[in-house]
């Protein structure tokens, strides 16, 4: 058995969200995600992997190409491999916590339109040029 608190492990940056792997099991891992009020996600997908958002506390939006839902305190969002999303953050702190599950947790990135420094790179770019968004 794992237990964790997750008041006892949030973490904030008021430069980007932090998201901190607690732990891994079998083929999963589980996360806290502590993001700032109006913090965005990049918009990205994990390939081979669902995705599944507690909300906590705090809360947002998520946003897939064809869906934008209010995330609340005590809702929740899965995401199935492959679904391209964004979170952004409402007007206060927001404490999510995070499962990845079902193979390689790597993210692949479409685009960032609230970070200026961000560009993609070349192995997304390709990605997405093979599976393209919508």
């Amino acid at each position: 058995m794992l237990a964790f608190n997750l008041r006892a492990e949030q973490a904030f940056d008021p430069k980007k969200h932090v998201e901190k792997i607690l732990g891994q099991v079998g083929d999963g891992d589980f996360t806290v995600a502590c993001w700032e009020p109006g913090q965005v996600s990049p918009n990205h997908c994990h390939p081979d992997a669902s995705e599944i958002y507690f909300c906590f506390e705090g809360g947002g939006v998520m946003k897939t190409p064809d869906t934008t839902v209010e995330v609340k305190p005590g809702g929740f969002v899965v995401h199935p491999p492959g679904e391209v999303h964004e979170y952004t953050n409402g007007s206060e702190r927001t404490l999510l916590f995070r499962v990845r599950y079902g193979g390689d947790k790597l993210s692949r990135h479409v685009d960032w339109p609230t970070n200026a420094n961000w560009t993609q790179k070349p192995e997304d770019t390709a990605y997405f040029e093979k599976n393209p968004v919508g």
